[in-house]
C-alpha cells in the first residue's frame, strides 16, 4: 500500500482512499501489462461510479476510451465494447474486487462488499468530523492562506436580500478551505464612504432623531435616506449635501463624529444579523481606510505613466491593447478626488502587503464582474504579478423573494418569515415531537431551507425564489436534509452508540446498505471537486442523495428488532451516514438540528 501511494503521488494524481485500495487489485491483477501501460497512466481512467436512483452493483469503473489512442469518432464505440468484454474476460478476481463485468466502453469492478463495508466506515467513525478532508485527495494540496471579502454592505442601510448571497456564498467556501486546512481571513469591505454620505449626513441634520438612531439605527436611518432623497431635487439641498461631503474629506470633527455613529451602530446591527445567520469576520474594513492611499494609488499611476487626463479632466487608465482608448477605466474625478475603483485598487495592494496571501477572493454579484475585470486589469499594468492569485466568485439574482403581501423584502424580514412559517409547519406536523426551544430549531431548518434553495444551481445563474418549495419537508430541500439528521440522530439516542470494533459489518449486504456505503466512498471526491471550481451545488447534491439513501435503509433496515449483531451494524451504518451528513452542512452553513 505505501508503495503504491508512492506510486500515485510520484504520478501527479489526487486519489481517495478507497481508490488507493481498489488499484492495489489493478497493480496484482496485472491490468497494466495487458494493456502495456504503467499502473499512473490507469489513475486517470478509473473512477468511482456514483450511486443513481437505478440500482447498481459496480464500485468502480475503467474506461476503455481514455485507454485508447484515438477515440474521438462515434463510430469506434462498438469496437471499445468489444474491447471492455474481451479485457473483463481476461482480468480475474481476487480478495479485493469479486466481480468484473463488461459495461458500454467501460469494465466494472464490484468491491468485496465485506471490504468496501470494514473500509467505509471505520475510515467515518476513525476520522470523525474529519472524514474525507484527511483522503488521499488533498495530500498534494499544499496549504495556503487566503483573504475572502464578502458581504459587504453599505453602512447606515438595512441589508437587503442580495447581501444573503454573497454571505453565505462567502461563509461556504471559508468554511471549506479552513475545514481543508487553510488559513482564511474572513474580511468584511464595507461601503462606508462616498457622496451619499454627504446626502445622508444632510438628512439626519433636518430629519433625524439621535434617540431612534440608538434605538433602531438601521430602521432609521432608512427612513431618513428616504425622505432626504425627495429633497434632493432642490438645489439647496444637493449643495449642502456636497459641503456636508467635502467636510468629511477634510476631517471636520463633527462630522466625522457623526458619521463614525452610523458606521458603528451599523456594524453593531450586522454582527447580530450574522450572529442569526451563524457567520462571523475576522476583519471589517472600508472604503474610509483608504480615502488618503487611494491618493498615493493615483500618484503611482501617474508615475508609472498610466494615468491620463480627458478634456473633462478625469483621470482614467487606457485597458485596450492597441493602447487606443477603446476601453478604459475611470479612476479620477475631475475635482482630483478618487472613485470606488481607486480605493479598491488601494485596498487590494494594502491586503496583499499586510497578509501576504496566496489568494485573494471576492464574493459580489454578477453585475461587478466588469469592475474586477478592470480592478485586476490595472492592477496588472502597475506591476503586480500576484494579481494572479486574485479571483471574483460572482453570482446571479435572486428572483420572486416578496412576502405575501407581493412587497420587496429586507433580509431579516425574510428571515423572520422563514421562521415564522417554519414554526406553522412543524406544529401541523404530524411527526412533530416536543421541542425544547421550537424557536431556535425554525430558525435554523428556515435557514437551511434558503440555503439550500441558494446552493442547488451553478452561483452565476440567477434563479427563482419559491416558499412553498423550500419549505417543502419532502424532495430535494434544507429541510429534509434537516429532518433526516434529527431523524438519525433520534435514531442513535434510542439504542445507543456501539464502537465499530465490537461490530460485525460483514452482515450488511442488503442492497439498500450497500447504497448508503457506496456513496460514503464518494464524499471526499466531492469535496474535492467544490475545492477546485468553489461551486457548493456538488455537496449540496451529494448530501441530499444521502438523505434519500438513508431514508430508504431506514425504511427497509430496521434497527428495532433485527438480531442484536444485525441491529448494531444498521445502527453503525446510519451514525456514520448521519456524520457524513452533519459534516456536509456545516461546511454549507447550516447547523444540523437533533429534534424536528
Amino acid at each position: 500500500m505505501r508503495e503504491f501511494s508512492g506510486i500515485l503521488r510520484g504520478g501527479g494524481e489526487a486519489l481517495s482512499k478507497a481508490l488507493l485500495i481498489f488499484l492495489v487489485f489493478v497493480l496484482r491483477c496485472g491490468l497494466s501489462k495487458v494493456l502495456d501501460l504503467p499502473p499512473e497512466n490507469l489513475i486517470k481512467s478509473i473512477s468511482a461510479v456514483p450511486v443513481s436512483k437505478k440500482r447498481r452493483v459496480a464500485d468502480f469503473q475503467l474506461s476503455i476510451a481514455s485507454v485508447t489512442e484515438d477515440s474521438s469518432s462515434d463510430c469506434l464505440a462498438p469496437g471499445l465494447h468489444l474491447q471492455a468484454q474481451k479485457l473483463a474476460e481476461r482480468l480475474k478476481c481476487d480478495a479485493v474486487v469479486s466481480e468484473i463485468s463488461a459495461g458500454p466502453g467501460t469494465v466494472n469492478f464490484t468491491i468485496n462488499r465485506e471490504l468496501l463495508a470494514k473500509t467505509v466506515l471505520q475510515q467515518v467513525l476513525k476520522d470523525g468530523s474529519e472524514y474525507g478532508v484527511k483522503s488521499e485527495l488533498f495530500s498534494t494540496v499544499p496549504k495556503q492562506k487566503a483573504v475572502i471579502e464578502f458581504s459587504s454592505p453599505n453602512i447606515a442601510k438595512k441589508f437587503h436580500i442580495g447581501h444573503l448571497r454573497s454571505t453565505i456564498v462567502g461563509n461556504f467556501i471559508a468554511n471549506l478551505k479552513v475545514a481543508l486546512g487553510h488559513e482564511v481571513i474572513r474580511m468584511n469591505y464595507l461601503g462606508d464612504w462616498g457622496m451619499q454620505f454627504g446626502l445622508l449626513g444632510v438628512g439626519f441634520q433636518l430629519f433625524g432623531n439621535k434617540e431612534k438612531l440608538k434605538t433602531s439605527p438601521l430602521q432609521h436611518l432608512f427612513e431618513v435616506y428616504v425622505q432626504i432623497n425627495k429633497a434632493a431635487e432642490d438645489e439647496n439641498t444637493k449643495k449642502l449635501a456636497k459641503d456636508f461631503f467635502r467636510k468629511l474629506e477634510e476631517h471636520d470633527e463633527q462630522t466625522l463624529s457623526l458619521w463614525k455613529q452610523f458606521r458603528d451602530f451599523s456594524i453593531d446591527e450586522y454582527i447580530r444579523i450574522y450572529k442569526r445567520l451563524g457567520v462571523h469576520f475576522d476583519e471589517y474594513s472600508g472604503e474610509s481606510f483608504y480615502q488618503e492611499k487611494s491618493k498615493e494609488v493615483l500618484k503611482m499611476l501617474e508615475n508609472k505613466g498610466l494615468l491620463q487626463k480627458t478634456i473633462k479632466g478625469t483621470g482614467i487608465v487606457d485597458l485596450s491593447e492597441k493602447k487606443d482608448l477603446s476601453s478604459f477605466s475611470t479612476v479620477m474625478r475631475s475635482d482630483g478626488t478618487s472613485l470606488y475603483i481607486t480605493r479598491d485598487l488601494a485596498a487590494a495592494i494594502d491586503r496583499m502587503n499586510k497578509h501576504n496571501c496566496d489568494s485573494m477572493i471576492y464574493v459580489t454579484g454578477k453585475s461587478q464582474s466588469n469592475h474586477f475585470q478592470h480592478l485586476f486589469q490595472i492592477l496588472k499594468l502597475m506591476g503586480y504579478d500576484w494579481v494572479e492569485r486574485c479571483q471574483h466568485v460572482s453570482f446571479g439574482l435572486v428572483q420572486g423573494m416578496k412576502t405575501r403581501r407581493g412587497e420587496v423584502i429586507f433580509l431579516e424580514d425574510v428571515l423572520n418569515e422563514v421562521r415564522s412559517r417554519m414554526l406553522q409547519n412543524m406544529a401541523s406536523a404530524k411527526t412533530t415531537k416536543e421541542i425544547e426551544d421550537p424557536m431556535e430549531t425554525a430558525e435554523k431548518v428556515g435557514l437551511a431551507a434558503l440555503i439550500i434553495q441558494d446552493f442547488q444551481g451553478l452561483l452565476s445563474s440567477d434563479y427563482q425564489f419559491s416558499w412553498d418549495r423550500a419549505l417543502q419537508s419532502r424532495g430535494d430541500t434544507g429541510v429534509f436534509l434537516q429532518y433526516t439528521h434529527a431523524r438519525l440522530h433520534s435514531l442513535e439516542q434510542m439504542h445507543g452508540n456501539e464502537q465499530l470494533t465490537h461490530i460485525n459489518v460483514a452482515c450488511l449486504q442488503e442492497p439498500d446498505a450497500i447504497s448508503v456505503l457506496q456513496h460514503l466512498l464518494r464524499y471526499d471526491e466531492v469535496l474535492y471537486r467544490s475545492s477546485q471550481d468553489l461551486q457548493p451545488k456538488h455537496i449540496v447534491s451529494y448530501l441530499l442523495t444521502l438523505s434519500h439513501l438513508a431514508a430508504v435503509a431506514h425504511k427497509t433496515l430496521p434497527v428495532k428488532g433485527s438480531t442484536p449483531e444485525l441491529a448494531q451494524a444498521r445502527l453503525c451504518l446510519f451514525q456514520a451516514a448521519r456524520s457524513v451528513l452533519a459534516n456536509g452542512m456545516k461546511l454549507l452553513g447550516i447547523t444540523p438540528v437533533t429534534q424536528m
